[in-house]
């Protein structure tokens, strides 16, 4: 039996990053899964990046194991060729990733009436040039 994909819009679905939401706390074991996670998401989807949801991180602030799961996630997606992209860190994560040093690309968010990054407006021909 073949386990060929299954038909779509292969340049869609690489254009589409996969999202991987992280839970609330995370155990120092639980990482090579989350590693492995995102090697799969990488090659299952060639989208080239995984958004890291990481907005419900543990109540309390981050600590260095959170900088060291992300690292690791981070280099696991190197690995394989991707990166991953952060979508809703705490200001308090963000501070402590720059003081760790450690270069997670964090997911921008279209502001209000901006299309969102690859679409283009269409423009009537009588519109004047703005």
């Amino acid at each position: 039996m073949s386990s060929a994909p299954a038909p779509g819009l292969p340049h869609v679905d690489a254009l589409t990053p996969a999202v991987l939401v992280l839970p609330g706390s995370v155990s120092r074991g639980e990482t090579p899964r989350l590693c492995d996670e995102v090697r799969a998401l990488l090659e299952r989807t060639g989208a080239g990046v995984v958004i890291c949801d990481v907005g419900g991180l543990g109540p309390g602030p981050p600590g260095l194991e959170t900088v060291e799961l992300l690292a690791r996630l981070q280099l696991t997606a190197r690995r394989s060729g991707g990166l991953i992209r952060l979508r809703a860190p705490a200001p308090a994560l963000r501070a402590l990733l720059d003081l760790a040093g450690l270069p997670v690309e964090v997911e921008r968010q279209s502001e209000q009436r901006e299309p969102p990054p690859g679409v283009e407006e269409a423009v009537e021909s009588g519109d004047p040039a703005g």
